[in-house]
């Protein structure tokens, strides 16, 4: 086989950056080969260095919602660009898509924009301890929240790809102030509070995880965080960063109900988004209760800045990016992503491959060897015959559609994915399923 531009793009990189990306996923450091270097995307399309084109089931790992190169998102930038590209100071964009968050969000009374959801959940836990004035932060196993030191105990994402137990340069002092669950474990939450309550700042959780392959959480147990961290004093943080905007109008907070739920209602005292917010331009925000927000300098103690923060062009592109996003956009997406994911469990099925589909709205993933129990947690998600992932990617890669190059990932599609796309995507499950039934364990 001759060298793609791709192999020669790569081997350059790898000169130039550790292990030739920005960030790790993209090495395909789970799935083997080569990364493909992409050039260019437009709808539900990709298109690599080599000319060759792909659906696209990534969405730039979730922002591409209405699809890629959105006609109406680009005239805005273009608009905000002609303008001047960052100011450092105020601009009125800033309070329109804060506006707009407002709207869909009403958890949400007063919003700090940043600019990597990291910044958003390391600002949300730095605002919880200085809140409460206590430390110790619960998170979840399995669930990521950025490579913010004291969340990467235990991590999804990157971390379970690379089969890292955390991050080398993150201090025990530091992790000694996280206490890391198991997701989905009620008892687990009510024994640390009845152990460490009185020090506990916040929990923190994905409101789906999305970072261990996707997890639903349980009935009631968002509402359940919520309810054990107010009785004790402490904050209740969902990150959102995945999930805000992309599940629904709202989010999964509204997609499930939220402070409506009847049975279980639940609201969070802070929230972060990313992805979406920013319509494919760096932008993440955090958000929640007034009272704790105001906790921010300049009001507050608590410091956070950023010279990049509510960028012009960042928020031009987030206003077009949410007003675009229409009820008949998440109708649209909702349908696709039931079609492919209920298509790919079918052929998987015929070709004899044990699997459960997971899912939170129209984020879904595969987990192999699954099907007895599903994935309730990260210990299940570890458990699953994760090499059966790498051939059935590199096959549907092989018949032009681009996937997470992870199985730990979760699964996007956008209002741009048409009939077309759709056809390339059925057309690659069959043969992907088989790989994937013939694949075995590599030592």
């Amino acid at each position: 086989m001759n060298p793609s531009t791709s192999d020669a793009l790569y081997d350059r990189a790898r000169a130039l950056m550790p292990g030739g990306v920005n960030s790790p996923v993209r090495a395909f450091g789970s799935v083997g080969g080569t990364p493909r270097f992409l050039v260019d995307a437009h709808g539900a399309y990709v298109t690599d260095a080599d000319g060759k084109e792909y659906v696209d089931l990534v969405c730039s790992w979730g922002p591409a919602l209405l699809g890629h190169s959105h006609p109406e998102v680009i005239a805005a930038v273009h608009r905000a660009v002609d303008h001047g590209l960052t100011f450092g100071a105020s601009t009125p964009a800033e309070a329109d898509l804060a506006q707009l968050v407002k709207e869909r969000v009403p958890a949400v009374e007063l919003l700090r924009m940043v600019s990597t959801g990291t910044e958003a959940t390391m600002t949300a836990v730095r605002l919880a301890r200085g809140f409460t004035s206590r430390n110790l932060i619960v998170k979840f196993a399995g669930c990521y929240h950025g490579h913010v030191d004291s969340l990467l105990a235990s991590a999804g994402s990157g971390v379970a790809t690379l089969a890292l137990p955390g991050s080398a340069g993150v201090t025990e002092a530091t992790t000694a102030e996280t206490l890391v669950l198991p997701y989905n474990d009620v008892e687990a939450v009510e024994e640390a509070f009845r152990t460490h309550g009185e020090h506990i700042a916040a929990v923190i959780t994905e409101a789906a995880p999305a970072n261990m392959g996707v997890v639903t959480p349980a009935p009631g147990f968002n509402a359940f965080l919520s309810r054990i961290t107010s009785e004790h004093g402490a904050l209740f943080i969902v990150d959102e960063v995945m999930t805000g905007f992309r599940t629904h109008a709202g989010g999964y907070w509204k997609l499930t109900g939220g402070a409506d739920d009847a049975e279980h209602p639940w609201t969070p005292d802070l929230l972060t988004f990313g992805k979406v917010i920013g319509g494919g331009i760096p932008a993440a925000a955090l958000g929640g209760r007034a009272d704790v927000m105001n906790y921010l300098a300049p009001i507050g103690p608590v410091y956070q800045a950023g010279t990049l923060s509510g960028n012009p062009i960042a928020m031009a592109a987030g206003v077009a990016t949410l007003t675009a996003a229409t009820e008949d956009v998440y109708r649209h997406v909702d349908a696709r992503s039931l079609e492919v994911s209920e298509a790919l469990s079918a052929e998987l099925s015929a070709a004899g491959v044990d699997h459960s589909i997971q899912r939170a709205g129209n984020l879904f993933s595969v987990a192999f060897g699954t099907a007895e129990n599903g994935v309730r947690n990260y210990a299940d998600a570890q458990g699953q015959e994760a090499f059966r992932y790498g051939a059935f990617f590199h096959s549907m890669l092989d018949s032009g559609v681009y996937l997470p190059p992870s199985v730990y990932e979760a699964w996007f599609l956008s209002a741009a994915h048409d009939d077309a796309a759709m056809e390339r995507i059925h057309a690659a499950l069959p043969a992907a399923a088989r790989v994937a039934a013939e694949a075995v364990p590599v030592d």
